[in-house]
């Protein structure tokens, strides 16, 4: 299936640094380190058939060759900051691939290191929404939240609860959860996009998106040391249905 005549470039932005878990995608998880499972999850891929990590840092450029992606250049130090977005990242990827290879991407996926639980197939389905909806800018994956917004508030200025959404309820936040209407979150396991969408639209988006919606036990975004915990706890357990599945 990689034969297919479409360049399809996933991308692992990786930087050194990080605020909540020092050196956090080298951290070990399960054996490996945090930013190889997105690595891993390429490879398997039937679909993607480039894999550039981009780094600032020397020894997460070092494992990433080891572990089978390309780390043709380091990123530059402007765009390692805490407060760096993603479309920048990606325009210089892009633009040192076109400069320097003049290579072009027909497909770009976007793995986050913090996301390890995904699987290739769920990558792949997601590739192919994008693939067979040629009118859409992007494909995102969501998910079902476990708390509905209709029973979120603000507070407001004088101290009181004030419903975070106005809707056709007087009081939203008093409806049966069966009665709200469905919704999704944006979890940050897969993002697919298309070249056009970052340069034309100089978005990561678009506007319009279509949703790739994921089962909730496949999302965890490694963000402090328990969300470590909680990975590892499930990666040994789908290891194990795995085996016993075998």
């Amino acid at each position: 299936m990689k034969n297919h005549n479409k360049n399809i470039l996933a991308i692992i932005p990786a930087r050194g640094g990080s605020r909540g878990i020092p050196r956090k995608n080298l951290v070990s998880l399960a054996g490996m380190p945090l930013f190889a499972y997105s690595i891993e999850h390429a490879k398997a891929s039937r679909y993607i058939n480039r894999i550039i990590v981009s780094t600032d840092d020397d020894e997460i450029a070092r494992l990433g060759i080891n572990y089978g992606a390309e780390v043709p250049f380091l990123r530059p130090e402007e765009l390692a900051g805490d407060t760096v977005l993603d479309l920048p990242v990606f325009q210089h990827v892009l633009k040192w691939l076109e400069n320097h290879e003049k290579y072009y991407a027909d497909i770009i996926v976007h793995l986050r290191p913090t996301a390890p639980l995904r699987k290739a197939s769920q990558i792949d389905e997601a590739i192919e929404m994008l693939i067979n909806h040629p009118n859409a800018d992007s494909v995102r994956s969501v998910s079902i939240p476990s708390q509905h917004p209709y029973r979120m508030f603000t507070i407001g200025e004088d101290g009181y609860l004030k419903p975070l959404l106005q809707t056709q309820y007087k009081e939203p936040y008093l409806l049966r959860r069966q009665d709200c209407p469905p919704v999704y979150w944006y979890n940050c396991v897969i993002d697919i996009t298309k070249p056009s969408t970052i340069w034309n639209k100089n978005s990561m988006t678009g506007d319009k998106i279509l949703p790739y919606i994921m089962d909730s036990r496949f999302v965890v975004d490694i963000d402090g040391p328990e969300d470590l915990l909680l990975a590892e706890t499930k990666i040994r357990q789908f290891k194990e249905i795995s085996e016993v599945g075998a």
